[in-house]
């Protein structure tokens, strides 16, 4: 789907387009600063969806929505709760409060992706639970979730490590990968390691075994939350 972002604050536009541009199905088309500015782009593309915040000067989202007269699907980004109801009463599919995560962004736009194919035909969906797309290097890598067996925070750097391959290094943070990965799947047990529960193998010492190299601590302020997860799971 083709989108354009509005939001007149630079550091929350950049948030938004970034999360944007790591979604598969997600062109984007246009970051505008302000809704005069997303005038003249719609006029000359032809855009599906438009994320815009609502509280802005000269023209605000409400406003500028309402004025729309071929109207692409409409999710609303602010920091104020109070805009809900008004902002479903001009037609916005969806509400995004300030401060939203990865996966809040996401649930959002599988909801706009579901009504686009229900006016445009089904095509082939991406399953943005088991496929994340990342950068390394100059190439982008599509991985399958299920390959992961842990993932290494290396300075500035992670390193994806998968089963039955080489592993993988990309510039990202240890708190977004925490933020896209399945939380049922996926645990942060360290500052430096986030695993895959279903790959391992034993628990030794306060250390994660995978095979018979691979020794993962689990870090004092983790502790609590993976043990209780063991013992959900454990037979008594």
């Amino acid at each position: 789907m083709k989108c354009i972002a509005i939001d007149d604050e630079p550091l929350a536009l950049k948030k938004l387009t970034g999360y944007i541009e790591k979604t598969p199905f997600l062109e984007l088309v246009k970051a505008c600063h302000s809704p005069l500015e997303a005038i003249d782009t719609l006029v000359a593309e032809s855009v599906d969806l438009v994320f815009v915040d609502i509280n802005m000067p000269d023209l605000n989202g409400l406003d500028f929505v309402k004025s729309l007269t071929n109207k692409p699907i409409i999710i609303f980004t602010t920091a104020y709760s109070e805009y809900a109801l008004d902002g479903f009463k001009v037609g916005a599919l969806d509400y995004l409060l300030k401060p939203f995560s990865y996966n809040d962004f996401l649930q959002s736009v599988n909801k706009a992706l579901r009504q686009y194919e229900l006016v445009h035909g089904a095509k082939d969906e991406i399953d943005t639970d088991n496929v994340i797309f990342v950068k390394s290097g100059y190439k982008t890598i599509r991985l399958n979730v299920n390959d992961i067996t842990y993932i290494e925070s290396q300075n500035e750097y992670v390193r994806i490590y998968l089963e039955n391959d080489k592993p993988v290094m990309t510039l990202l943070s240890m708190k977004s990968l925490e933020e896209r990965l399945p939380i049922d799947r996926f645990m942060r047990v360290h500052r430096s390691y986030i695993v895959n529960l279903a790959k391992i193998t034993e628990i030794s010492r306060n250390r994660i075994v995978y095979g018979k190299d691979v020794y993962i601590p689990v870090g004092d302020q983790y502790k609590e939350r993976f043990y209780q997860y063991l013992d959900k799971c454990s037979l008594k």
